[in-house]
């Protein structure tokens, strides 16, 4: 294979990973502005509310690992689409479920489905970047998400407000069919994501695969230990969000508007802390972007509705910008032929801890009211910066 080639094979490699990480993303966040529409809907109460997302994120951190496993033995391109089908599959269920009882089975399908997104397309764009320039290729790859996070709820909302949840439900689930189609295809074509030992597997079948491929345990543990701090703050934060905006005064269309906001400045964050990270260095970017973020969802509870929505993509900048340094970073601590259990180990524990977080702030929103969760939601971001002082890279 040509220089040109090679180059033009790990191009393909990226897109095709980050249009699957645009949809995945793109389902998960639409979850959050369905669960302000099945609230009322269903009347559910911010404790159902919370186990619906804890649920769905439950079963796709409990995906990540198995997922990350099993591609060693089928491949990440089998999986990937697999799990592509599964999720636009019960996203088409939902749009016809009759309430809460018929929720939970669906969305812990769709979210199990989900789970395999994350560790083999991180896996297969970092293995195709290990020849230079991987930092920038993850980078791509995860803003690629975030782009999915501002469209998906922006879309939603419209479609919502034109045809109504159901159809909207159904119609994304068939866009994700198509899409995990063709993912199935392109990198069936391209020779990516093949078991190890067949042809296109880029030849690592025959190097040895033993343990967990971890250089530096230290550092994992801690990279792994921020990441649950950051996840389960987030996903807390952006489940109850929609709820105080409600209580101004917003509509589904104007809560929409908001989640698009949020994960617009969450894209950019993701660019800019990766090159804030290059100057300045992880520990302190790491610093900065948990300071802002509990500043900023401090200061939420007392503003009008339209200051609210003039600050949610400087929270959203800082409140995803972290994200972007970890996984980053993680690829110095696991050798090639173990990223994708290695990924998926990093995704199931950060995923894990977003999954029980909903149920527990949805506990105590039920009891003090979504202001005083917003604040113990700011003062626990921080728990992150003694953490981050773990880290030596």
């Amino acid at each position: 294979m040509t220089g040109e080639e090679s180059h033009g094979r790990r191009r393909a490699t990226l897109a095709t990973c980050c249009t699957a990480h645009f949809l995945h993303d793109g389902f998960s966040n639409l979850l959050y502005l369905l669960l302000a529409v099945w609230q009322g809907e269903f009347a559910l109460s911010l404790t159902q509310v919370g186990m619906v997302k804890s649920l769905y994120s439950g079963a796709m951190a409990t995906f990540q690992l198995p997922a990350g496993l099993l591609s060693e033995r089928w491949g990440e391109r089998r999986l990937l689409a697999l799990g592509t089908a599964v999720t636009a599959l019960g996203y088409m269920a939902a749009g016809v479920a009759g309430g809460f009882a018929a929720l939970v089975p669906i969305l812990m399908l769709s979210g199990a489905g989900s789970g395999a997104q994350h560790p083999l397309c991180a896996s297969m764009v970092s293995k195709a970047y290990d020849g230079g320039g991987r930092r920038a290729a993850i980078g791509v790859y995860n803003f690629s998400g975030d782009l999915g996070k501002v469209a998906a709820p922006a879309l939603a909302a419209v479609v919502i407000a034109v045809i109504g949840w159901r159809w909207m439900a159904g119609g994304f689930g068939v866009l994700g069919l198509a899409v995990g189609a063709a993912v199935f295809l392109v990198l069936g074509a391209l020779g990516v994501g093949s078991p190890p030992g067949a042809p296109g597997d880029g030849g690592l079948g025959g190097r040895p695969r033993q343990g967990w491929g971890i250089l530096d345990r230290r550092g994992f543990a801690a990279l792994s230990a921020i990441a649950v701090v950051d996840s389960s703050a987030r996903s807390a934060f952006l489940t109850f969000l929609p709820f105080l905006l409600i209580a101004k005064g917003a509509g589904v269309e104007t809560v929409g508007v908001a989640l698009s906001l949020i994960f617009g400045g969450g894209a950019a964050g993701k660019f800019l802390c990766g090159l804030v990270a290059e100057r300045i260095g992880i520990v302190r970017t790491i610093i900065l972007t948990e300071i802002v973020t509990s500043a900023g969802i401090l200061l939420l509870p007392s503003l009008e509705l339209a200051t609210c929505l003039v600050l949610l993509p400087f929270i959203g900048l800082a409140l995803n910008g972290t994200t972007s340094v970890l996984y980053g970073t993680l690829p110095e601590f696991v050798i090639p032929e173990r990223r994708s259990r290695g990924f998926g180990l990093f995704y199931t524990v950060g995923i894990g801890s977003g999954a029980v977080s909903p149920l527990l702030f949805g506990i105590l929103s039920d009891w003090a009211g979504v202001d005083a969760t917003l604040v113990v939601i700011a003062v626990y971001v921080l728990a992150a910066i003694p953490l981050s002082r773990m880290l030596k890279v």
